[in-house]
């Protein structure tokens, strides 16, 4: 019933001109409808043929400013150390890489001339290499041509040791090689059929990043004053405040941009973003507006803007730590050599996935924009697994920790030899985060597990700071909870999360994209079967069992498949999508007269 009313509400949108048709399509996709039956759909509504909207900018520039809210400011502007989706939208107003992908899922060349294929050469029949032509006459914003020099370094630089870039995994298992000026080949050490993943890292000029590498690389001025070869050029930037650009007047695509300058506000919360978009018009866009669905719609009231979903494939999920938080090893708290006292007790962990009331989370606080869900990968369909139930069972729950012999005490809680079942559990500040901590205490109260709620503001929760206690990488708690974005079609970076060589730990600065600490070695040999295996259903079998065997343990508990949800201008066209960041999509924004 909740599908059907949304899928009433988007086809009244198309209706009304405010949700395009092919939005349509991909959140439809995300509900798990077939791409022909939402065609039905459409034509059934009389909508087939709905007409886009016609204008196209003819010119560069002349847009005026563009003003964008990110609510989470960025705090760094490369992208090699971006280390949540807010720095990768900061340092997309700049960079660019050679492709990106589109609402469907389909990879578009950026500085790339063609996606590489068979058909014209550029994949190798063994599937051990991939050709990259390099459009020709683009050059970084300070004038310098770019090259495959500059491609090449960007593989250098994220896999020198000593620099600990965040983007490492994009280039495991692989080496790049200079053809020719325009031309570069990737040469895998083995069959890769993810070989996109590569070519949406976005790219730093090797002139201006070559004397600052390895253990110098946070040290170099353009990680704060970005040169890249985007539509806009960098004005100013105050890190978790303000970023500014101009137009780029040599940008290598024409009658791009439309807008003159972009403006990124960070700061406030998302419901103050939103209404800033929604009811007062003050800004054009508002980003991750994780707000109670009931909220938006009365802001979205105002006139001033609109809601837009984009489904990709972005999780909601508890993290119980598989390591613990207190003792230290080697000087390192949450060391994976150790093991959570309770936690690694399977009846503890059943027992706390028994106590999460997914479908009471969707239908009272995120509404349109989250999904109940047992699964860590949702999307593409065919990578959903279709064998795990989520149960929210507070008897049982009990029941189990009866068995388990966890016996309750004076005061309550339950404990047994002389561990009391009460946990940390934190997340970074956000109305609906903690009004989900406040649903899973409560039925835990019910348990006899007493938890302690921690809300870390949102810019030190999601940080790189290795002085800080408080960021989920270092996961000083025994419980947390956050947003993770699949960002491709490709779950292959996605369920990096839970191999053991990404492992967050002191030695990679916590960068490392395991932070749960979790580990199986079955995952493990799952996911390199993974990455040779050519035959797409055989690989999405594998992608299934690396979903079941994680979700499965306990230690990771998904709650919701969450669509990200954006405020536009009611005049704003943004071709907004699941599977990339926001503003990689800049160059094609504008808006209608």
């Amino acid at each position: 019933m909740q599908e059907e009313n949304e899928l009433r509400e988007w086809l009244e949108q198309v209706r009304s001109g405010a949700l395009p048709r092919r939005r349509f399509l991909a959140q439809a996709a995300g509900l798990g409808l077939s791409l022909p039956m939402a065609a039905v759909l459409l034509g059934s509504a009389g909508l087939a043929g709905a007409a886009e909207p016609a204008y196209k900018p003819t010119k560069r520039g002349g847009g005026g400013p563009l003003k964008l809210l990110l609510w989470q400011g960025p705090t760094l502007l490369n992208p090699h150390f971006a280390t949540g989706t807010k720095d990768e939208e900061g340092s997309h107003v700049f960079y660019e890489a050679l492709a990106r992908y589109d609402v469907d899922g389909n990879l578009v060349p950026v500085l790339a001339a063609e996606v590489p294929s068979k058909e014209n050469g550029g994949i190798s029949a063994d599937g051990k290499s991939v050709t990259w032509k390099l459009k020709k006459g683009v050059t970084w914003h300070d004038g310098q041509p770019f090259t495959a020099d500059d491609v090449v370094f960007n593989w250098q630089y994220a896999t020198d040791p000593a620099a600990a870039t965040n983007t490492v995994g994009y280039y495991l298992g692989l080496k790049l090689e200079k053809v020719d000026a325009l031309t570069v080949r990737v040469v895998f050490d083995k069959p890769s059929p993810f070989w996109p993943e590569t070519a949406t890292v976005q790219l730093v000029p090797k002139h201006l990043f070559a004397p600052y590498m390895g253990a110098k690389s946070r040290e170099a001025p353009a990680n704060l004053k970005p040169v890249g070869t985007g539509p806009y050029k960098f004005v100013e930037f105050r890190p978790g405040d303000m970023v500014r650009g101009e137009l780029n007047p040599n940008y290598h695509q024409p009658n791009k941009p439309f807008f003159d300058t972009v403006e990124l506000k960070g700061g406030g919360d998302a419901v103050s973003a939103a209404r800033a978009v929604l009811q007062t018009g003050e800004y054009d866009f508002a980003w991750n507006l994780l707000v109670e669905d009931e909220i938006l719609k009365r802001l979205e009231a105002g006139g001033k803007g609109r809601v837009v979903f984009a489904a990709g494939g972005s999780t909601e999920s508890l993290y119980l730590n598989y390591a613990d938080p207190v003792a230290e090893i080697d000087g390192e708290r949450s060391s994976a050599k150790s093991r959570h006292p309770l936690f690694s007790d399977p009846a503890v962990r059943q027992a706390m996935g028994l106590l999460i009331d997914r479908q009471g989370i969707q239908n009272f606080i995120f509404g349109r924009a989250g999904i109940a869900t047992p699964n860590f990968v949702n999307n593409p369909p065919r990578f959903r697994s279709a064998n795990l139930k989520p149960e929210f069972n507070i008897d049982k729950a009990n029941a189990v920790l009866d068995a388990a012999g966890y016996k309750r005490g004076a005061d309550g809680i339950r404990e047994k030899g002389g561990k009391k079942l009460r946990f940390v559990f934190q997340t970074s500040i956000n109305a609906p985060r903690q009004k989900v901590q406040a649903i899973i205490k409560q039925a835990c109260q019910k348990a006899g597990i007493e938890l302690e709620l921690k809300s870390v503001v949102a810019s030190v929760f999601f940080s790189s700071d290795v002085a800080n206690p408080d960021t989920y990488g270092k996961f000083y708690a025994d419980m947390q909870m956050y947003l993770v974005s699949q960002g491709r079609p490709y779950p292959d970076r996605h369920m990096q999360r839970f191999v053991s060589w990404e492992i967050a730990a002191k030695g990679n600065k916590w960068l490392g994209q395991n932070l749960s600490r979790w580990r199986s070695d079955e995952f493990d040999k799952a996911y390199r079967a993974s990455e040779t295996e050519l035959d797409p259903v055989k690989c999405a079998a594998l992608f299934i069992r690396m979903n079941d065997l994680a979700c499965g343990d306990g230690y990771v508990v998904p709650l919701l498949f969450r669509q990200a949800v954006s405020g536009l201008g009611n005049k704003m066209v943004a071709p907004l999508n699941g599977w990339d960041v926001d503003m990689a999509s800049l160059a094609d924004w504008y808006r209608e007269t």
